[in-house]
């Protein structure tokens, strides 16, 4: 049976949202969606799409894209879902469109690389899923440029800075992966990867001699000005 409620809610909810944070969104859904339906019919997407590591013999020069959009289950898709749906607005309307889609594109790209260096040097192996790194690396930017917007963990009754919330999360992450627990199956390096290469892009943006675009002025519009992003002051809290 359906649930109007719910689906009246989404829609309003999906209509509402920047472009690209919609269509990230969207394909993540629907590529979680028929890799259900075709697991059920014994077909596992993941053994062609997923990132496998160099020496399993199952790496393709695809795999680093496409493994960002497969998720293992519904809770792993619906957190990290919901992570790009409450952060990634606010980054999508600062940076616009073309920005904020590289940005998640290298954050992903860059845990799949991070993953496949640790892959081979510790001689491990197997095969990685899911928008995490990507997802971490929005969870960055929104510490650096957001630091003090009051952010509530779950287990921490207190409001804490987005920024100490992403050094908690990193720090957990490092010791995650180090520990190397047995009962966990986390690629916690590939976090961090999206992490790193959202700092790394970041820190490239700001260089004095790379010049952000200007947003495009909506003509005969006196209300919507546009904004040189090269005047854009990072880590400026939100008023």
């Amino acid at each position: 049976m359906v649930n109007w409620h719910f689906f009246c809610t989404f829609v309003v909810v999906m209509r509402n949202l920047p472009p690209i944070t919609k269509k990230i969104l969207l394909i993540n859904l629907i590529v979680w969606l028929l890799d259900s339906l075709l697991q059920q019919r014994g077909l596992y997407v993941r053994n062609f799409l997923g990132l496998w590591s160099l020496n399993s013999g199952m790496f393709h020069v695809w795999q680093p894209l496409t493994y960002m959009f497969l998720h293992a289950n519904f809770g792993h898709i619906f957190c990290n879902m919901f992570a790009v749906l409450v952060f990634g607005p606010a980054l999508e309307e600062s940076w616009g469109e073309r920005k904020y889609i590289l940005y998640y594109l290298v954050c992903g790209l860059g845990a799949a690389a991070v993953q496949l260096l640790v892959w081979a040097l510790t001689g491990g192996g197997g095969v990685t899923i899911g928008a995490s790194g990507a997802v971490f690396g929005i969870l960055f930017a929104f510490g650096w440029l957001f630091p003090d917007v009051p952010m509530f963990i779950l287990f921490i009754p207190v409001p804490i800075r987005a920024r100490t919330m992403v050094l908690i999360y990193a720090a957990f992450e490092l010791v995650a992966g180090l520990a190397d627990f047995s009962f966990d199956n986390v690629a916690h390096f590939a976090h961090l990867g999206g992490l790193l290469f959202g700092w790394l892009l970041i820190l490239i943006w700001r260089h004095p001699w790379h010049k952000f675009p200007r947003i495009k002025r909506e003509k005969n519009d006196d209300n919507k000005k546009g904004k040189d992003f090269s005047d854009y002051h990072y880590q400026e809290p939100i008023r």
